[in-house]
This record gives structure tokens, C-alpha cells and sequence, in this order.
């Protein structure tokens, strides 16, 4: 069974990352502020001005532990990470299968069908919790138009119906985003539908944030099991997009991104002090935020469910990992099927 490691986010501006035997250091202005061993992480996440010694970076290169850097606002810079790991007959067969239009249909529709099933699970919950009947009625019809994706997504007809079925479920999911949150929270946290690349609003700043720190963990989990982050099969592969790392992210933005935004702003954790505007109409979360975000995020990942197909309690921020395998399984050929993951 693989150990959930920790992630070690570094936030403070100026801060330098250097190891000292086998322990990590943090130092601001020549003054230490941390110290963690390092056999304790998995994973290196800094954000803008970070600085990291080479031979702390050699040591993780060594170890197979990636190192992501992000800037202040948490957007995606560039990821460092050391040998190819895995049997290359495998990231063989996963370009094979790439190529082969059925078989990428099929693993496309079951990783939108998951995806659906859960933000459909996310909606009919908060329908139950619903401040009026008129926006129970609303949640449920968005609802119903998930449950119709999936009626689809069992006979596909290519992978661009597959496309096209998940970004019409994904636009009435959003459609309704905000009557997920508390009616006191919607005015002091505005979201005008689903916008990124930059953030437009306080909420869709959250979400995207979230959504990178989930998308490294989703790249982690399959470069682990030696599959290529850049093949996808719902997402087509571009230059420099980690095409699969987003194919395995769709089955958990509901229940653990989403999720985590909406219970993060109706508890009242993060309010609208943790964002700042930014020049163009762009919104981000300030140091403060991002620092509320990341410790629920890492307390959320330990949290234990059953993963309802192999029958055993595993903490959620392994679940990527267990995904990963079952993919690698199915394109070994070892599984008739890929079984996407449904958080019930």
C-alpha cells in the first residue's frame, strides 16, 4: 500500500529551501522557520518568490520527489522531477491506445461519467439543503440534466460527443453554482458562471486555486504508477498540457474541490478579506487565503472513504494514486474496463 506523504507548500516571499542532512530547512532573512524531515514529503509546492538550493533540488530529483513552482497567485510554472520512472512497454501501450479512437472513447466516456456522477451527487446534496423550494427545483434540474449525460455517455459515439456531453453538463452545473452557497455568502462573494485564465471573481479565484493544487496531485499519482501526464484521452494533447493529469482530475473536482470551496465559504473560512483584485479585472486570493486553502486542502486529503470498487478505506488524498493504477491496469489489460471513482 503506497503512504500518503505530506506536501510541504511554501507561500512566504523571500523564504530559501536548503537540507541539512536529511532535513529540510526554511529559512527567511537568514532566520530558520522550519525544519521537517524530509523522508515526511512527498512533494515540493512553492509559490512566486521561493528560492531553493541545487543540492536540495538534486536530492529530490534523486528521490523521484517532484518539485512544482507556482506564482504568487498560484498559477502553474513549471514542474521538476527527476528519472522516467515505470516500464516503458506501459507508456507504450497508453500511446497505442491514444491512437486507437474506440478504446479512447471508451476510457473518455467512463472518466465523464464519473465526473457527472459526482457533481451530480454534489447537486441533489445541497438540493436536500436547498434556503428555498424555488432553488431546490433549480438544483434538482441541473440534476436532471447530469443524469441525461450519463443516459449518453453509455453509447458514445466518439470522443467529441464525449466532449461535447461533459461541457453541457458542466455549464448547468455552474448555471447553479452559487445557490450551493449560503444566501448571506453570494453578495460578499460574487460569481458570474464559470470564468479562469485570469479569475473574474472571488469564487471562480477559489475554485481555480484549488483546482491546480489538485491537478499536481493528479500528475504526481500518474507519473508514480509510470504513465504520461501529457497523453490524455478526454483532453486532446497539446504541447506543454498534462492532458491525462486533467482526464483523472475531472472525476474529483465536485466532491473534493467544489465541495471544499462551497464548505469553505459557507463556514465562513474564507470571506472576501482573502482576496485581492488585480490590474485587467482579475481576482486572486491573497497570501492570507492561500494560506487557509492549503491547510484545508491537506486536512481534507486525510480524511478516509471506501473506495466503492476495491472494497477498502483509503485516505481521499490517495485516491488520484488508486485511480491511476486502475488505469494502468486497464490499458495493460488486466481490467475489461476503466472504473471511474463516485465519492457516495
Amino acid at each position: 500500500m503506497k503512504q500518503l506523504l505530506n506536501t510541504l507548500y511554501i507561500m512566504t516571499q523571500g523564504a530559501y529551501l536548503s537540507l541539512d542532512h536529511e532535513t529540510v530547512r526554511v529559512e527567511v532573512g537568514g532566520e530558520l522557520k522550519l525544519q521537517v524531515p524530509l523522508h515526511h514529503l512527498g512533494s515540493i509546492v512553492t509559490m512566486g518568490n521561493v528560492m531553493i538550493s541545487p543540492f536540495f533540488l538534486g536530492k529530490c530529483a534523486e528521490d523521484g520527489r517532484a518539485v512544482v513552482i507556482l506564482d504568487r497567485n498560484g498559477r502553474y510554472k513549471c514542474r521538476m522531477v527527476g528519472k522516467t520512472t515505470g516500464n516503458v512497454l506501459l507508456r507504450q501501450v497508453q500511446y497505442q491506445t491514444v491512437a486507437d479512437e474506440t478504446k479512447t472513447t471508451a476510457i473518455a466516456a467512463s472518466m465523464t461519467a464519473g465526473k457527472v456522477k459526482n457533481a451530480r451527487n454534489v447537486l441533489m446534496r445541497s438540493a436536500r439543503e436547498a434556503a428555498t423550494p424555488d432553488e431546490e427545483t433549480r438544483l434538482r434540474k441541473s440534476a436532471d440534466v447530469q443524469a441525461d449525460a450519463l443516459f449518453h455517455l453509455k453509447e458514445p459515439r466518439d470522443a467529441d460527443h464525449v466532449r461535447g456531453l461533459e461541457g453541457e453538463a458542466a455549464a448547468a452545473y455552474f448555471d447553479v453554482f452559487t445557490l450551493m452557497m449560503k444566501p448571506a455568502e453570494r453578495d460578499s462573494l460574487p460569481m458570474n458562471g464559470r470564468n479562469r485564465r485570469p479569475p473574474l471573481d472571488p469564487v471562480n479565484a477559489l475554485i481555480s486555486f484549488l483546482y491546480t493544487l489538485l491537478l499536481n496531485d493528479c500528475i504526481s499519482a500518474l507519473e508514480g504508477v509510470g504513465l504520461d501526464p501529457q497523453m490524455g484521452f478526454l483532453h486532446v494533447p497539446r504541447p506543454g498540457r498534462p492532458s491525462l493529469g486533467l482526464d483523472l482530475m475531472e472525476e474529483f473536482r465536485a466532491f473534493l474541490a467544489d465541495r471544499l470551496a462551497i464548505t469553505l465559504i459557507n463556514r465562513k473560512q474564507v470571506t472576501i478579506d482573502h482576496f485581492e483584485p488585480r490590474p485587467g479585472g482579475a481576482v486572486y486570493l491573497n497570501e492570507k487565503g492561500r494560506k487557509e486553502v492549503v491547510a484545508a486542502y491537506q486536512k481534507r486529503k486525510q480524511e478516509e472513504v471506501e473506495h466503492p470498487l476495491l472494497a477498502e478505506k483509503s485516505p481521499i488524498g490517495l485516491l488520484p494514486h488508486l485511480q491511476a493504477r486502475l488505469l494502468a491496469r486497464h490499458l495493460r489489460g488486466d481490467l475489461e474496463a476503466y472504473v471511474p471513482y463516485v465519492h457516495v
